[in-house]
């Protein structure tokens, strides 16, 4: 039998989204069902000192709540505790919601929104990092700062005092972005007093939201049920706002004794949902004459917003990987996240290494043209290689070869030969064209100790039928997880991959594998699927059981009842890590990847244009060739958007264009030709050597294309998204300095 793992197999829910069977919350109904909607703040931070009900909506159609019919604690539990589920007393940011009201009429909706008219006291706003960290106005602790690291290594301060180091210095932005996935959040619920609460809904993380729903409504986890559906993406928009949705619409519930359907509309997604955290970094790098890497000196701040949502393990990533794929002696990164009157930000694809990296390899090639070396040159010299030490101290155990990644990035893209013709080019057309690379790594799974201290269980069951059935809450949101799973489970069994099936995601039937985010359904969850496969091979043949597999599960199924394995993580021997000082074994390995893009600006309209572009990485076992590519390439089309196209413009700390008409996102025809190459250096710790490759193609394209950008101008452009009017102005800035 052919090995599954390695081969395009068919997808396990091809068959139902192409005709149709799969059932996304719009399509799910139940007898006597309300639809819900929210009432929300339109002021950036305030007092709420009344709530009007306009007389002429027939209220008693409505079922209204408000902070009041709370039956537990009114916060959403995440990390923090701070975020409300319903504001009480005091708002935060705009958007912020304040009343749920529903109807059995969809229609009716809108008036009942209308007729409810929330009076506030305005108070000073906070809206920018910089007034945060200025704290004109404290609006989080003492200090505006929601979480703040220090990673160091060697002697910084040694470093800079060397007269014979050459320093650079830079200052680099990154704009919120919206994940922008298909389908808008939604969520059903049933909840009553006796039973407690099921809900069914698109989500990433089904025991996020259990465990946030039972302080809300005061029940154990056996009152608290969460079924995924169909969940047409999510990029991380969905990994902790869905609490938020799911306690509203059990609210709801709760209150009218029916079930109630809470959907967003794009506009009110857009514009209440979570981003990408905006940020800004401030790179003093030291270097020796030869072009060494002496010291980097990084000051990291991202925007988390007006509550802590998951700014700290936004910022834990991004501070970390703030020196990317370098060896360098001496480092110190100040990591902070601080409070806006914006809505809160939280996870998108790669949540805080796409903006430190962008820093980063946008900083090294205005180092490099500071240094007089080529910007391949100056990273080669600085390369990390396999028992180098990483920023936290961690050694790297990767068996890799940055160099060949290079290399290989370099030759496929012509390097050489297109930098030369361009040069030329330039000087007679109006279009000016440019190559830019990036050079960077990404961890695999949670940081440190997370893992350790998630204590991800996965269990797979024979069934009568003679088939396995995995059981884990990791979900399907169109990367492949279902089909994954079920690779890696008939390999491990050594059975036909279509004998395999993937339960659905649900707290009352399948155990805790842990939230789908930070490449780590693959070769966490993954690896405790192939264990929990090994252990029901196993348990078989211990029972005499020999012969073919499906044949011995059914006896013993028949003779012993319900066949099930669980296994439990177990963190590789080797990591040792300090969760307070961000120091040690930060992961168990990474991914390492070469970015090239090839942009044209046009010099009449100042629009730039991604003509072509190289993605060469190394992940461990690439599982199925066809998902990688489309996880590779649909990464690259989300960061080419973040860097060029995907401006939010915020207005009084709301995004004013919150419609897809305004805010900007690559098409199939905006794309370049995205030539995408795998390497392959198996670890140890994956299922057949499998890492993390979602996240990554998050972290090159954004500086590989700013950094053409400035191959083609001449021009350094700092900021992302690099939109017209921003390339206009780096222009004239050039211009007035002289």
């Amino acid at each position: 039998m052919a090995p599954a793992v390695g081969a395009s197999v068919p997808r396990k829910e091809a068959t139902a989204k192409l005709t149709g069977r799969a059932q996304y919350v719009e399509d799910v109904s139940i007898p006597g069902m309300l639809w819900g909607a929210t009432v929300r703040s339109t002021v950036p931070r305030g007092k709420i000192t009344s709530i009007h009900f306009d007389p002429a909506v027939p209220w008693a159609e409505y079922t209204v709540v408000t902070a009041r019919d709370i039956p537990g604690q009114n916060h959403v539990h995440l990390i923090l505790d701070d975020q409300p589920c319903l504001a009480d007393g005091v708002i935060n940011h705009p958007e912020e919601p304040i009343v749920l009201i529903a109807h059995p009429d969809r229609a009716a909706l809108p008036r009942g929104l209308a007729g409810v008219r929330v009076e506030v006291e305005p108070l000073p706003a906070v809206l920018s990092i910089d007034d945060s960290l200025a704290r004109t106005q404290v609006i989080w602790g003492e200090d505006n700062i929601i979480k703040e690291y220090w990673i160091e290594k060697g002697d910084i301060a040694a470093a800079f005092a060397d007269p014979q180091v050459i320093v650079v210095e830079g200052t680099y932005e990154t704009g919120a972005q919206e994940q922008l996935y298909i389908e808008n959040n939604g969520m059903i619920a049933v909840a009553t007093a006796d039973a407690g609460v099921t809900v069914w809904g698109s989500m990433q993380c089904p025991y996020y939201v259990q465990k946030a729903l039972m302080p809300i409504f005061g029940v154990g986890p056996e009152k608290a049920r969460v079924v995924q559906l169909e969940t047409g993406g999510g990029f991380g928009g969905k990994e902790e706002y869905p609490s938020i949705l799911a306690a509203h619409a059990a609210l709801l519930s709760l209150k009218s004794g029916r079930p109630v359907k809470m959907i967003y509309d794009r506009a009110e997604d857009m514009a209440a949902t979570t981003k990408r955290h905006p940020s800004r970094t401030r790179h003093r790098t030291a270097f020796t004459p030869a072009g060494k890497l002496v010291a980097m000196d990084i000051d990291f701040v991202i925007d988390g917003g007006a509550y802590a949502t998951l700014s700290q393990v936004v910022l834990s990533r991004g501070s970390i990987h703030a020196c990317g794929p370098y060896e360098v002696p001496s480092v110190r990164v100040h990591g902070r996240a601080v409070a806006t009157n914006t809505p809160p930000h939280g996870a998108f694809r790669g949540f805080g290494a796409p903006q430190s990296l962008f820093a980063l390899e946008r900083h090294l090639d205005e180092c490099a043209r500071r240094l007089g070396r080529t910007p391949q040159d100056l990273r080669r010299a600085n390369f990390v290689h396999k028992g180098g030490t990483l920023a936290t101290g961690q050694v790297v155990r990767d068996d890799y070869d940055m160099n060949t990644i290079l290399d290989d990035a370099l030759a496929r893209s012509a390097w050489h030969e297109r930098r030369a013709r361009f040069a030329v080019e330039n000087q007679r057309s109006p279009v000016k064209r440019g190559l830019g690379l990036a050079c960077f790594l990404h961890g695999t799974g949670f940081t440190g100790s997370g893992e350790k201290f998630l204590a991800s269980i996965v269990g797979v069951e024979g069934t009568p039928e003679g088939k396995v059935r995995v059981l884990a809450a990791s979900t399907e949101i169109g990367q492949g997880t279902n089909t994954i799973f079920a690779q890696i489970a008939a390999d491990a069994l050594g059975l036909a991959y279509d004998d395999v099936e993937v339960a659905t995601p649900d707290t009352g039937f399948v155990p805790n594998s842990g939230p789908t985010v930070a490449s780590r359904t693959v070769t966490i969850v993954g690896k405790l699927v192939e264990r929990a496969a090994h252990m029901l091979r196993d348990t078989v043949r211990a029972a005499g059981l020999d012969g073919e597999l499906r044949a011995a599960i059914r006896t013993w199924v028949a003779a012993h009842g319900p066949l099930r394995c669980f296994v439990e993580y177990e963190a590789p021997p080797f990591i040792k890590w300090d969760d307070q000082k961000l120091r040690g074994d930060a992961y168990g390995a990474f991914s390492w990847a070469c970015y090239v893009a090839q942009v044209a600006v046009d010099t009449l309209t100042y629009e730039a244009r991604v003509e072509e572009f190289w993605a060469i990485q190394e992940v461990g076992k690439v599982m199925h060739p066809i998902l990688a590519e489309g996880q590779i390439e649909g990464g690259v089309a989300q960061g080419i958007g973040w860097a060029l196209t995907e401006n939010v413009v915020w207005k009084d700390g709301r995004m004013a264009n919150n419609r897809m008409t305004d805010y900007i996102i690559p098409t199939a025809v905006d794309m370049p030709p995205t030539h995408v190459v795998f390497c392959e250096a198996p670890y140890a710790y994956g299922p057949q050597g499998a890492k993390g490759i979602g996240e990554l193609p998050l972290d090159g394209p954004a500086p590989a294309v700013l950094n053409a950008i400035r191959d083609a101008l001449g021009v350094s452009v700092t900021r992302i998204p690099a939109v017209p009017e921003t390339i206009l102005a780096a222009l004239e800035a050039q211009d007035a300095a002289g």
